[in-house]
């Protein structure tokens, strides 16, 4: 029979688990930026060709989104907890041994197996929140602080990347994941116990190939639409084939008798608002973050440090978002209330950015503070909700791949944004530039970026549409979803 009470003193307890978790979330979303900046210096370093630098990325991100959905069924199979650490120890040993890399091949190979353990410590973080903190108070904050660490780790990872790349070496990069990994270790001590889902069926093998292939193929192919343009085999290539095998892989959970990803997790209307609103935000935002690094740099002249430093307007202001605003009005208001404010927020911020031109004054006062503030309170108020109603009302075997889902969604909105935004940008800079006239080079990539900006702020504005259609009242299904271990209880497997 499944445990799915936590042990005694639990309660006094359950604060440990947000500290580790949230440590866990930062070195998950800390690495997907801090690698980019040190990659000049270990290109350097290590004498790697221009052709294979992007596998020091690319790796972490196949690994990390391919294997998620198996994260989470793994997470349900051993324990939340003990996922949770072996997570945690794995991430830590695959970061020294990139850290202490001599060739490009074993700096691509630990890069590989930080994505591996990444893909099992995310999902089981986000289970451990979610079944110990039931109180709508306290859940508030507690998932108030988990988004505010997601939302301002990328900024954080862009700031550390700068200062450890100039002043230390790039190799502290990644060093500096093993003492944050060992301290979130150190801290599930003190977390409550759970115990492992026991409902004796099989491994979906067919799902967790189909899965992981699927997503592999999606994150390889936007990844490879950057260098290579959307109209390359190398990215046609694998987009196709990534779809075909993703809705192989809804055949198949639709006829598992254990599915890795059970599709009543993705039903209903309010949990699916939540993927939307996430997944469209990611597109966005990873986008966002990539301009303002190069804006910043190449027009503006700041160094990487000055430039980072720059984005922690966006972190504080997504701390606030998610601390001051969306914990503080979980369970008092309903979620929607929350998103379509923060996606409006969101698109706002992008929408400012657009009138920006080569000529423009008082850049940082007048548009680059305003933005930052304005998108980094969207996303610190849609990460607290959408986490929330992902998991919730989940029977207790379901939440490890409801958690892996979540996740997942991220991870390919990312991909997405990246590939998508930074290709608008390239197209409309090289058209910009072959118009009459005498256009200078600068002028033609402030085009660029202002115009994958409107597509930005575009996306925004469609995924408020979604949500306000997924959530609207009086339609069947969309009740808010509740959580808590007594609806976990009534959900799960009894002997």
């Amino acid at each position: 029979m499944a445990s799915t009470t936590p042990e005694p003193g639990a309660g006094r307890r359950r604060w440990w688990t947000l500290l580790a978790v949230s440590t866990a979330q930062l070195l998950v979303v800390l690495d997907g930026t801090i690698v980019n900046i040190a990659l000049p210096s270990a290109q350097r370093a290590l004498d790697m060709s221009d052709a294979s630098r992007q596998w020091a990325v690319t790796a972490y991100a196949l690994a990390f989104g391919g294997l998620l959905l198996i994260g989470g069924r793994v997470s349900g199979a051993l324990g939340h907890r003990r996922t949770f650490r072996i997570g945690l120890l794995g991430f830590a040993a695959a970061s020294a041994l990139g850290g202490a890399a001599v060739n490009p091949e074993t700096l691509f190979g630990a890069r590989a197996l930080q994505g591996v353990f990444a893909a099992l410590l995310a999902p089981a973080g986000l289970a451990l929140l979610t079944t110990t903190f039931t109180e709508a108070r306290e859940r508030g904050r507690a998932f108030g602080v988990f988004a505010a660490v997601g939302a301002a780790g990328s900024a954080l990872g862009l700031v550390a990347g700068g200062l450890l790349t100039e002043y230390v070496s790039w190799r502290w990069c990644l060093y500096i994941n093993v003492p944050l990994a060992l301290l979130a270790v150190a801290g599930t001590a003190l977390v409550p116990l759970d115990r492992p889902t026991r409902d004796g069926g099989r491994l979906d093998v067919a799902g967790a190939l189909l899965s992981a292939a699927g997503f592999a193929a999606l994150v390889y192919g936007f990844n490879e639409a950057e260098p290579y343009g959307w109209g390359s085999a190398r990215v046609l290539v694998p987009l196709v084939g990534g779809v075909a095998l993703v809705a192989a892989f809804g055949v198949v959970e639709s006829r598992a008798s254990h599915p890795l990803l059970p599709l009543r997790v993705l039903v209903h209307r309010a949990r699916g608002a939540a993927f939307a609103a996430i997944t469209l935000l990611f597109v966005a935002m990873f986008g966002f973050y990539l301009f303002m690094s190069y804006y910043t740099q190449t027009v503006l002249d700041y160094s990487p440090v000055e430039a980072g430093l720059t984005l922690i307007i966006n972190a504080v202001a997504a701390l606030l978002g998610s601390t001051l605003i969306a914990g503080k009005l979980h369970g008092r208001v309903p979620p929607a209330a929350l998103i379509l404010p923060g996606l409006l927020a969101a698109a706002a911020g992008m929408l400012l950015l657009t009138w920006l031109t080569a000529d423009s004054s008082h850049v940082l006062p007048l548009y680059l503070t305003p933005a930052l503030v304005l998108t980094g309170l969207g996303l610190g108020c849609v990460m607290p909700p959408t986490a929330s109603l992902a998991t919730a009302d989940m029977p207790w075997r379901d939440i490890g791949a409801a958690s892996a889902a979540y996740n997942a969604a991220q991870q390919l909105g990312a991909a997405l944004g990246t590939a998508l935004l930074n290709t608008v940008a390239a197209s409309a800079a090289a058209s910009y530039l072959a118009r009459p006239g005498h256009r200078t080079p600068t002028a033609a990539t402030v085009h660029g970026y202002t115009t994958a900006l409107m597509v930005a702020f575009g996306i925004l504005l469609g995924a408020a549409c979604v949500v306000a259609l997924l959530t609207a009242p009086g339609r069947r299904g969309t009740r808010t979803p509740v959580t808590g271990h007594d609806r976990a209880e009534e959900a799960a497997p009894r002997s």
